[in-house]
């Protein structure tokens, strides 16, 4: 609502700022800092940190990778897109990586037991996730499993490729080590049917499948439908499967027939909450 010929005046930001949600606060970081209504020692980095509490987080309801997109768009010091830059300032990094961690306690914990699959294929290392530089599917992935295993009282969490791989990935662990973790892997072709495969020769008890992937994810002799089939034949489970494909690439593994398989073709600050809802048997519409 504000004329573009203001959109430069560090009075209308600082009028804006003043009663400006915690969401809102996070998309125009980068512009308050470019026009210079945030800069070192002015009186709105103390407004926006006092924004980030825990108890404002709280309220805000928002999810730890809406933060996460927020904090590596305004380190990078530049627009996801068009030509705006600006200088980040220090003690805003800081108070967005605190808030990460914060907004744990905004997720709804689905409490299935939950097989978390990350994609460790050299491709996950590279592309961008939902536009945000920065963030490539790899750290993406690493940072959900992250929310599950801070969330979820039930998960496992392993990494795929050609062969299966323990990740060691706990509720203790930071983001950066749960990066490390899925980092340095000996890699092959990607085959989305080991997580169900692996679950049903160890006999786990799988309530929920969640792969995380970056394109097109069938290598082997077993198609993942198929495997997921198998699993709840033998198992005697209702198990669902989620594929979620961390960029926008055409690809389909689940059954259009089957209400227990859903296709996630891009990621983006949406997914969690529909993931969360498919998981929890909630009707996916509340959440997009």
């Amino acid at each position: 609502m504000v004329p573009n010929e203001w959109k430069n005046d560090v009075d209308v930001w600082s009028a804006l700022l003043a009663n400006m949600p915690v969401m809102a606060t996070l998309r125009n970081l980068g512009k308050m800092t470019q026009v210079g209504l945030i800069k070192p020692f002015a009186a709105s980095v103390q407004t926006v940190l006092e924004r980030l509490t825990a108890d404002s987080i709280k309220r805000s309801l928002i999810h730890p990778i809406q933060i996460l997109m927020a904090l590596i768009t305004y380190r990078s010091g530049k627009g996801v897109r068009g030509n705006l830059t600006w200088e980040p300032v220090s003690q805003i990094v800081d108070a967005l990586d605190a808030a990460f961690y914060m907004a744990f306690d905004n997720v709804e914990p689905s409490k299935k037991n939950t097989l978390l699959a990350l994609d460790i294929s050299g491709s996950m290392s590279s592309g961008t996730v939902a536009g945000c530089q920065g963030l490539t599917p790899r750290n993406a992935s690493a940072a959900m499993a992250l929310v599950t295993a801070r969330t979820e009282p039930n998960y496992h969490i392993f990494g795929f490729s050609g062969n299966f791989v323990r990740l060691a990935i706990t509720a203790t662990d930071r983001l950066a080590s749960a990066i490390d973790a899925v980092s340095d892997i000996p890699m092959g072709k990607t085959d989305c049917s080991l997580p169900m495969l692996y679950a049903l020769e160890n006999k786990l008890e799988v309530d929920v499948f969640i792969i995380y992937t970056d394109n097109e994810t069938w290598f082997g002799d077993i198609h993942p439908k198929t495997a997921l089939d198998m699993y709840r034949e033998e198992m005697k489970r209702p198990a669902k499967c989620a594929v979620v494909s961390m960029v926008a690439n055409k690809f389909s593994i689940a059954d259009p027939t089957d209400a227990g398989m859903m296709d996630i073709i891009g990621f983006d600050t949406a997914t969690p909450a529909v993931l969360s809802d498919f998981a929890r048997d909630a009707e996916i519409t509340d959440s997009v």
